[in-house]
């Protein structure tokens, strides 16, 4: 698997999961890669998986400070990143009314500022340059949300509103932006990735004990492979207009394309309702600022 041309690659989280499947991809395609990771064995591990092409920095993305600063170290010791792929973060179990804010508060601050924090550090670097591709992982959670994991899904939505302005205001500048949503995928994100409220509230019982245990259950038999979404990360870098969202699994097309006409659906049913709050005489956007500039 080979690219037509040599890329370097920023991505978080590179330790286990799709992370560290999309930079085993990168570096088979004979990329170069800095990878993030959050304890110093990983990151020897990782530097083994190709030496002198693999770069492992130790990084916390919930501290922005550390985030700047790595990244500029890829810019002067590694090279001049080409992609960005932010994918560290977390799942988070539990129905909301039994996750303490706490917690929260914390999946935001991994999923969403983390991300943030990781795309903002690359932004300037891509803008003088008046090229990239700026990618994060979100999930088919964040355009489809499912009982058990509200706080999960919450945090996923974020990143899609994020990425969807943030690709139409840098359009202009030569800048891609995607947003990869996968289905379920035979990484450790049921494992070591997923934090689970503790239980509390026997209403809850009926509807969330089978999901839990089907999840559990499904572990190790997921739909999706690593490497197979890592080679279609790598499919559309090189195009002219690549996706601003990737959808990956047939499972999250199903699913989201579930969610959308549901939404649809209610569009539809409540369209004269919606219309009823105008002013007869108010103006209509019609253009800037919710509409991409032309590329």
């Amino acid at each position: 698997m080979t690219h037509p041309t040599h890329k370097t690659f920023l991505i978080t989280g590179v330790s286990s999961g799709l992370g560290r499947a999309f930079a085993e991809g990168a570096l088979e395609a004979g990329h170069t890669v800095a990878g993030t990771v959050r304890r110093s064995q990983d990151g020897a591990a990782f530097e083994a998986l190709a030496p002198g092409r693999a770069h492992a920095r130790l990084l916390d993305v919930t501290d922005g400070d550390a985030v700047a600063r790595t990244v500029r170290d890829v810019e002067e010791k590694v090279g001049a990143i080409d992609v960005l792929i932010a994918n560290a973060g977390y799942g988070l179990e539990g129905v909301f009314e039994e996750t303490p804010l706490a917690d929260l508060r914390a999946q935001f601050e991994v999923n969403v500022f983390g991300t943030a924090a990781t795309v903002q550090a690359v932004l300037p670097y891509m803008r003088a340059r008046r090229r990239g591709h700026v990618l994060a992982v979100s999930s088919m959670g964040g355009l489809a949300s499912f009982p058990g994991v509200s706080a999960y899904c919450a945090s996923k939505y974020a990143v899609e509103g994020l990425l969807e302005a943030i690709g139409k205001e840098v359009a202009g500048f030569g800048i891609h932006v995607t947003a990869i949503e996968p289905g379920s995928f035979r990484t450790d994100w049921v494992g070591r990735s997923m934090v689970r409220a503790p239980r509390s509230l026997p209403d809850y019982d009926e509807l969330f004990e089978p999901i839990r245990a089907a999840r559990q259950s499904a572990n190790g038999r997921q739909l999706g492979d690593p490497a197979k979404a890592a080679a279609a990360i790598l499919s559309v870098l090189d195009l002219p207009d690549p996706p601003a969202h990737l959808v990956l699994g047939s499972d999250a097309l199903r699913l989201v394309r579930a969610a959308r006409a549901a939404v649809d659906e209610n569009l539809t049913a409540w369209e004269e309702l919606s219309r009823s709050t105008d002013f007869p005489d108010g103006a209509q956007i019609t253009g800037s600022p919710l509409t991409a500039p032309a590329r």
